[in-house]
């Protein structure tokens, strides 16, 4: 019996020990798909130093297993690398020593954790003509112009700093400069917050994007938490402030800065988005309140916005899909819808920027109530309906055009609109 007893605990020991080992480089579990050596792998493959599966393709969309990951940072390792390719090559060899070692190679002592701060980046030229048959705003006494136009060039930074395998730090400068007035404006820190993933949680605090429904309400950022769950069935979860100053259109459309000089909102919201065959569908609700809100044109008294949006686009094939977006704000009296449609050839999910020769091009019909979201996405200005046509380009590797054109009316007094709108973008 004791021997029987002892024998049992040996064995319960050797098997745990046995399985503490293995689980500390278990070479099937998979990568994070958020995790950096993906960006690395695609850096290097870029580079001609890796060769993925011999395609150059992670096999599709899948997770890799970090026994798979190894065996190409093993090939990488084989190479002559110089630079920032050595610096990656040493980086990946690093995370991935445990599962290099099971391979037979042998990894020098390398710190795992150093320079663990990712930069991406883009130089953007645009240039936009608007021209009205006669401007809403001069009817409120606005002294603008019929025909308005601008161009100019943006620098943008967005640093990503892994502090564990849980949290990264991410951030977003932005510095922008007029060519017509010859302008050059200071580098602005837009965004900043930190992210923690747990499983299929997402934490995040800071100043961040809105990430619920980019098009109708928002395309910009707001200051405060927010809490994404679920895997199938995406659920999003908003609150903090929102800084109705921040290049939105409330202020040609009759909005003024009230007595109490109100700029900002409180804000809440939650969103649901997932896919159903096909089809990838959205819903959002977005409660705002501000002083501001009650001088706006056709709004009322009201001091609140409460709007719900669905957006669904529906893939054809890879390459061609139907997008349909409406908005409405429940707490406005007027001008409080809004509503897109677009059919698109690789202007959604599947344009890829990183080779030359790709293109995409799109139709749109939108109608877009000024009172619906403080910052729509859309080339149109808020308070405009119309046709808008759309051509995506990659002219180089990393550079793409970006050209839309424009003929709609004025949702006050149903005149004349038309638009034209160019960029050149490159990333980095």
């Amino acid at each position: 019996m004791k021997k029987t007893l002892v024998s049992t605990l040996t064995t319960a020991l050797v098997v745990g020990a046995a399985s503490t080992t293995f689980a500390a480089s278990n070479p099937f579990s998979d990568v994070p798909a958020d995790h950096w050596a993906y960006d690395a792998v695609s850096q290097l493959a870029a580079d001609g130093v890796i060769d993925g599966y011999g395609d150059s393709t992670f096999k599709g969309n899948r997770n890799i297993t970090r026994y798979e990951m190894a065996q190409m940072v093993a090939k990488a390792m084989a190479k002559n690398t110089s630079g920032a390719d050595k610096a990656l090559v040493d980086k990946l060899a690093a995370e991935f020593a445990a599962e290099l070692n099971n391979l037979g190679v042998r990894v020098a002592k390398l710190e795992r954790n150093a320079d663990m701060v990712k930069w991406n980046g883009m130089v953007r030229y645009d240039f936009e003509r608007s021209n009205y048959e006669h401007h809403p705003l001069n009817r409120a006494g606005y002294n603008k112009d019929d025909v308005t136009s601008g161009n100019g060039i943006t620098f943008r930074l967005e640093p990503t700093a892994e502090v564990n395998k849980n949290w990264k730090v991410k951030a977003r400068l932005d510095a922008y400069g007029g060519f017509k007035d010859d302008s050059a404006g200071n580098v602005q820190l837009r965004r900043i917050w930190a992210e923690g993933k747990y499983g299929n949680t997402m934490v995040r605090f800071g100043k961040m994007p809105v990430t619920i429904d980019m098009d109708i309400m928002f395309d910009t950022q707001f200051s405060g938490a927010q809490v994404q769950f679920g895997n199938k069935l995406k659920t999003t979860i908003n609150a903090g402030r929102f800084n109705l100053n921040s290049g939105n259109d409330y202020y040609k459309y009759g909005v003024k800065i009230d007595a109490t000089g109100a700029t900002t909102a409180n804000y809440q919201a939650i969103g649901f988005t997932g896919w159903l065959g096909k089809l990838n569908a959205g819903l959002g609700y977005h409660h705002l309140t501000s002083h501001a809100f009650t001088n706006m044109l056709g709004y009322g008294n009201n001091d609140a916005m409460n709007t719900v949006t669905a957006k669904g686009t529906y893939h054809f094939d890879k390459n061609i899909a139907l997008q349909g977006n409406y908005g409405k704000n429940f707490s406005a009296d007027s001008y409080n819808q809004s509503a897109s449609i677009v059919l698109g050839y690789k202007e959604f999910e599947n344009f890829d920027t990183t080779n030359a020769g790709q293109w995409g091009m799109a139709l749109a019909y939108r109608h877009i109530g000024q009172n619906v979201g403080p910052t729509p996405t859309y080339t149109l200005d808020a308070g405009t309906k119309g046709w808008e046509l759309s051509y995506l380009a990659n002219v180089m590797p990393h550079t793409y055009l970006w050209l839309k054109a424009v003929k709609g009316k004025t949702l006050i007094g149903n005149e004349s609109y038309n638009e034209l709108f160019g960029r050149i973008e490159w990333q980095f």
